[in-house]
């Protein structure tokens, strides 16, 4: 099951792409979604949050001409626990210690199963699904659980 609490920021220029990551959000149960058009808006809302953003997805090509440096902003800036830079015009070298915290991906549109990917980053499952060949029984006698193969 999500966590419905994660704090979620997508930045691109174009509603069309903020609007389609924010569905494919939607359609994993991530609602705490904030859409914002530009690079402005997006440092002051990370520079103003009361609390980190769990994750920030960002357009790599907002940066493009003002020359500010995306990946230095994510890897240094406490408010951001996890970060996807996309389409960016440039390939991001990111250090192999922070690739748990900064994903780059090269499509002009993270797809839903990258997206889908990544959350298992940042929203990792708390338990493994039982296998289906293990039934898992009362012990009345003990009042345990044992495990009885079917």
């Amino acid at each position: 099951m999500s966590n419905r609490a994660l704090r979620i920021l997508i930045a691109d220029d174009q509603h069309f792409r903020r609007m389609q990551i924010e569905r494919t959000l939607n359609q994993l149960s991530y609602y705490r979604v904030a859409p914002v058009h530009s690079l402005e808006e997006l440092l002051t809302l990370v520079e103003y949050a009361c609390d980190p953003f769990d994750l920030v997805i960002i357009n790599g090509n907002l940066a493009t001409d003002s020359g500010f440096d995306l990946l230095d902003f994510c890897l240094d800036n406490p408010q951001l626990d996890h970060a996807l830079i996309y389409d960016s015009q440039r390939f991001l070298p990111i250090p192999s210690n922070r690739r748990h915290r900064i994903h780059a991906c090269r499509a002009e549109l993270p797809d839903s199963d990258a997206i889908e990917r990544l959350m298992l980053y940042v929203d990792p499952p708390l338990y493994k699904t039982p296998r289906p060949d293990i039934q898992w029984l009362p012990n009345v006698r003990q009042g345990t659980w044992s495990v009885s193969p079917t």
